[in-house]
């Protein structure tokens, strides 16, 4: 499974925010953007203004990093969003918030995206009752993910779902914390996206 494998919060720092990369580090004071706000590098704290393409470059980095995706992963996607009806920015978005790993973690099954690709490589998660470890799955409205038995006594599986219902869910998503259990009430919206993105930046990128 290709992923990044270098250190994740020089990518927070690189796109000036938080990118929720390294699970529940993100929201304690050790965090790397509350101690060192400014880009990573010898001259990371100078201040440098970028225009045109450096926007809508910058903009693409940020939404891969966020869902975890590498360069050739992102294009194809881009390309599928095209084809669909409706805005390809918002159909991109949407895809990716569809993607199984997304799901695992906005579900709180996990602490990172990361660690959603992980559970769902080692079997896991189960969708509709069926073993799934393709973290790349695409849910649909009505799907049911949920823990295998065994993992669902893991003490960090449990503190990780107790710390995600404090955070709230997507309206999409509906949990049966008891049960480790999740749903697709229906599909995702752009509002439910409440990450800062600007994905017309990126249409207009690869339009080029």
């Amino acid at each position: 499974m290709a992923r990044h494998r270098g250190p994740v919060c020089r990518l927070c720092r690189r796109e000036g925010l938080k990118l929720f990369l390294k699970g529940e580090r993100c929201f304690k004071p050790s965090c790397a953007i509350e101690q060192r706000g400014y880009a990573p590098g010898q001259h990371g704290n100078r201040r440098t203004k970028i225009e045109g393409y450096g926007i809508q470059l910058r903009e693409k980095q940020k939404v891969k990093r966020i869902y975890g995706l590498l360069e050739r992963q992102f294009r194809r996607y881009f390309r599928e969003s095209e084809r669909k009806k409706g805005i390809t920015g918002a159909n991109l978005l949407l895809m990716l918030e569809r993607r199984l790993d997304t799901v695992v973690y906005r579900l709180g099954f996990s602490t990172s995206r990361a660690a959603s690709r992980q559970l769902i490589a080692h079997g896991h998660i189960r969708v509709n009752g069926h073993k799934v470890d393709v973290a790349s799955f695409q849910v649909r409205m009505g799907d049911s993910v949920s823990l295998k038995d065994a993992t669902r006594k893991n003490e960090a599986v449990k503190a990780s779902v107790e710390s995600a219902r404090g955070r709230g869910l997507p309206g999409w998503l509906s949990l049966d914390a008891g049960n480790f259990t999740g749903s697709v009430t229906t599909m995702p919206r752009r509002e439910d996206i409440t990450m800062p993105i600007t994905e017309q930046l990126i249409v207009e990128l690869y339009s080029k």
